[in-house]
């Protein structure tokens, strides 16, 4: 079936044996998307979404009502007070970034409870010296690693007794680390335990990749705020930009006036057309989530049976989106890369190569045909240059498109191979 894709018949066995080994687990995902696409339908209809709100605005963009109704179906699926969902946020790191300026101020602690955090924001919090970091504005930041994937309770626990934290950040998605992501129990018993020791200091969960993988979000499980971007999981492919931040009321006020400006808030930004395709995306989301959830369950079976270690196991609790693939050596690492970059639909012919990237230390190489640049909810793969030359890969808008992707992926290794 595959042969005119050049797709040898050893991998269309593969993948049709691979297919009928996690039936079961797709079957679960199946039924995750069903909750989630109903608690978006709700959403939509209790807020009367109509075609007016499918309308733009320019200039200020004062009196926005689909702007403004975007933001209360958002607030209402995710369990939130208020909401904040803009096309003038360019990534999930910037929204991050406003989102930590708003909350914090000199004298201030931040301090990650999931250790060292995406490369993107090394800059922002003053691990590497910038001029325009926290640090730079005398805010300080301390982290407390994780242990065997757990979180290191004890040292939770000391650290609040015994200093004033002003955020706690949480990075759900492991970013270029070896570590699992975190799981929506795992965040719900964490949380249970700061509050314990600490009512007031604020919970921050970057939310990035993680968002309808289960039917729980972390604002229901007690945390204050949560930040994702919409070329992820809630933009189904169909955002062509922006991000979004969830939680209590007066912390979305503080995000909204760093984003715009003191006394203004949420009142300003125009949607320059953005409405639709930001309601589309979250409407389609639910089931592209899935896809792509399908995409890394099928990926991770394959790439085991080839003797690759994986993570997430095909059979493991999911927290987002994201699978690894630990290739062990660079030239593996490269041509399925350059496999994933053959498979899709935009820049097929183009070959991905490993080079310098704003905001990363090492080379990368990132392999997306996307019709959105930098979209990691359509299939896309990436990695740092760096030992134990570990792949990441995300996204696949229908399963289908994306099953393609992966076998012309793992046949490049194959052919590499002989």
């Amino acid at each position: 079936m595959y042969q005119e894709f050049g797709i040898s018949k050893e991998v269309e066995d593969l993948a049709n044996l691979s297919e009928k080994e996690v039936e079961n687990v797709f079957k679960e995902i199946n039924k995750t998307c069903e909750r989630n696409s109903l608690k978006v339908l709700k959403a939509f209809q209790s807020n009367n979404l109509s075609e007016i709100h499918l309308g733009s605005t320019t200039g200020y963009g004062y009196n926005d009502i689909g702007r403004d109704t975007i933001e209360k179906i958002y607030a209402e699926i995710f369990k939130a007070e208020d909401s904040l969902v803009r096309n003038q946020f360019i990534s999930g790191s910037h929204a991050l970034t406003v989102t930590l300026f708003a909350l914090l101020r000199p004298g201030d602690t931040l301090l990650s409870i999931t250790g060292e955090p995406y490369d993107t924001l090394h800059e922002v919090i003053g691990i590497r010296e910038n001029s325009s970091s926290l640090k730079a504005f005398n805010i300080n930041y301390e982290q407390i690693d994780l242990v065997d994937n757990e979180f290191d309770y004890e040292k939770i626990k000391e650290t609040l007794k015994n200093k004033k934290i002003k955020v706690i950040e949480i990075q759900r998605s492991r970013g270029y680390s070896t570590r699992k992501a975190i799981t929506i129990n795992q965040l719900e018993k964490v949380i249970k335990v700061i509050r314990e020791i600490d009512k007031d200091v604020i919970i921050m969960i970057d939310n990035c990749y993680c968002e309808f993988v289960t039917d729980k979000e972390p604002i229901e499980i007690g945390a204050n705020i949560a930040v994702g971007s919409l070329i992820k999981n809630l933009g189904a492919g169909i955002a062509l930009n922006g991000a979004y931040v969830v939680g209590d009321k007066k912390l979305i006020e503080l995000v909204a006036e760093r984003l715009t400006l003191p006394g203004e808030g949420k009142e300003v930004g125009p949607s320059l057309g953005s409405n639709r395709q930001f309601l589309q995306g979250l409407f389609f989301a639910p089931s592209v989530v899935a896809s792509s959830l399908k995409i890394a369950v099928l990926t991770s079976k394959m790439l085991e049976k080839l003797n690759y270690k994986v993570e997430p196991k095909f059979d493991d609790v999911r927290a987002d989106i994201v699978q690894t693939i630990e290739f062990g050596n660079p030239e593996d690492l490269i041509k399925y890369c350059q496999g994933i970059q053959a498979g899709s639909p935009v820049d097929s012919n183009s070959i991905a190569e490993p080079g310098d990237m704003p905001g990363y230390e090492d080379k990368v190489i990132m392999a997306a045909g996307a019709f959105t640049q930098g979209s990691s909810i359509e299939l896309s793969c990436d990695a740092p240059i760096r030992e134990p030359f570990i792949a990441y890969q995300q996204g696949g808008l229908t399963y289908e498109y994306g099953k393609l992707g992966v076998l012309k992926a793992i046949e490049n290794i194959i052919r590499n191979r002989k």
